[in-house]
């Protein structure tokens, strides 16, 4: 609070800055040299009392203490030590915040409401605009808002809630990490594993060659001497040489190899790590649809109705579109439909995968839930609300995610994984 009486106590009335330059006037105020000279030329009275300042007397000497001051405080100010105005007081102006701009929707002081950044406004009073505030937020709250209790239990309720995802959060980041260093682990293992065949081989290969050729350097050696006795002896002496035949001889070739780890290394590993991943995915079929029980098959007349269909007027309560859709449907020979609906749904989450290939038409129900795919186009609906989907090519395999607790239901592109 002192800093702001400070600031305020070497502010020129004029200019409403700090003094630059200031000086006093023989009435005592002060004033910066060129906002007095200004004024002084259209009215030969101080701005702040009204006393008159003879012309004879305008050649004013700096005021030295406040000159210093004023130096002082705007390094001060432009250092940030006095950044923070006190509470209820202008940061900009040290002028106590009377006014709200409405527009700005932020407390301003009255010199605030005269800036240019402010030029057009609306400002409002402070209590008028919280008691504004005030009645927007009543009548939000409806006849309610006087129930302090209720709105503390929302509260309540909403906290528990972001505890909960917090620890959700929390739960998940472990088991994510934890499952990835289950792989990581398999991974390094299986690594040491080839690392160490490839090792114990090249270590093999390597003995071949180099015992081929210490024979060689030994029959060489042999040969080399000229005293039957000598040779003789050496040649009794190295059981090494009498194992060989050296009529045998020869460059021994590297055979080094690791078969499959050589060209389908990560396919194998692939393959060897999808048999540790649990849980797996539930494979299904689909099923060729078939009509309904109790209904015919092959086609008739109805003399009642005047055109082909497959079951009577009195056997059901389809519409003339109805019945022409199953009349096509078993009709058509070239037909190829086939459905699936899965009933056996674990609570929790649950993972399957379906083949399609080679199927012109299919539909999947799930609970409320069905995918169809008819003429080239992926439809997914859920009750009343129907969805396209777009996969960037013609899966062969569709994968299904279904969490029956929070109904999250995702469709994938086995192939690549990409769920739409």
């Amino acid at each position: 609070m002192a800093s702001c009486s400070l600031s305020k106590d070497l502010t020129c009335s004029v200019c409403l800055s700090i003094f630059t330059d200031p000086v006093t006037l023989s009435c005592g105020h002060s004033f910066c040299r060129e906002c007095i000279t200004l004024s002084l030329k259209s009215l030969n009275q101080c701005p702040e009392c009204r006393t008159t300042v003879p012309t004879d007397r305008m050649d004013f000497t700096t005021n030295h203490i406040l000159k210093n001051l004023s130096e002082k405080a705007k390094q001060d100010k432009e250092s940030g030590k006095h950044s923070e105005a006190p509470v209820g007081f202008c940061s900009e102006h040290d002028e106590r915040l009377k006014l709200f701009c409405v527009t700005d929707q932020q407390l301003t002081c009255l010199i605030c409401r005269d800036c240019e950044k402010h030029q057009g406004h609306k400002f409002k009073p402070i209590k008028e605009a919280a008691a504004s505030i005030r009645k927007e937020v009543e009548a939000f709250l409806g006849k309610d808002f006087h129930d302090f209790s209720k709105i503390e239990n929302l509260a309540k309720s909403q906290n528990e809630e972001i505890r909960k995802t917090e620890e959700k959060s929390q739960q998940l980041r472990t088991q994510i990490s934890g499952q990835f260093q289950e792989m990581h682990q398999f991974l390094r293992r299986r690594e040491d594993e080839i690392m160490n065949e490839l090792n114990q081989k090249e270590a093999d290969e390597l003995k071949k060659m180099r015992d081929g050729l210490e024979l060689g350097e030994k029959m060489k050696a042999i040969l080399e001497i000229t005293e039957p006795e000598i040779l003789l002896k050496c040649w009794s002496g190295d059981n090494s040489m009498k194992a060989q035949n050296p009529l045998n001889l020869q460059v021994v070739n590297s055979s080094l190899s690791l078969g499959l780890y050589e060209s389908h290394l990560q396919l194998f590993m692939w393959k060897e790590m999808l048999q540790l991943i649990q849980p797996k995915a539930k494979k299904l079929s689909l099923k060729r649809e078939d009509p309904p029980v109790g209904r015919q098959r092959s086609c008739s007349y109805n003399q009642s109705s005047g055109y082909g269909q497959r079951y009577s007027i009195c056997d059901c309560h389809h519409n003339y579109t109805s019945l022409l859709s199953q009349y096509q449907k078993y009709c058509n020979p070239g037909q190829n439909d086939y459905y699936l609906r899965i009933d056996k749904i674990e609570r929790g989450p649950n993972y399957w995968e379906i083949d399609v290939k080679d199927k012109s038409s299919w539909t999947i129900h799930i609970q409320n839930h069905s995918l169809t795919f008819i003429n080239d186009k992926y439809t997914k609906k859920t009750n009343n609300r129907t969805e396209y989907l777009n996969f960037e090519n013609r899966p062969e395999t569709i994968g299904i995610y279904f969490n029956s607790i929070t109904n999250q239901l995702q469709f994938f592109d086995v192939d690549n994984m990409k769920h739409f």
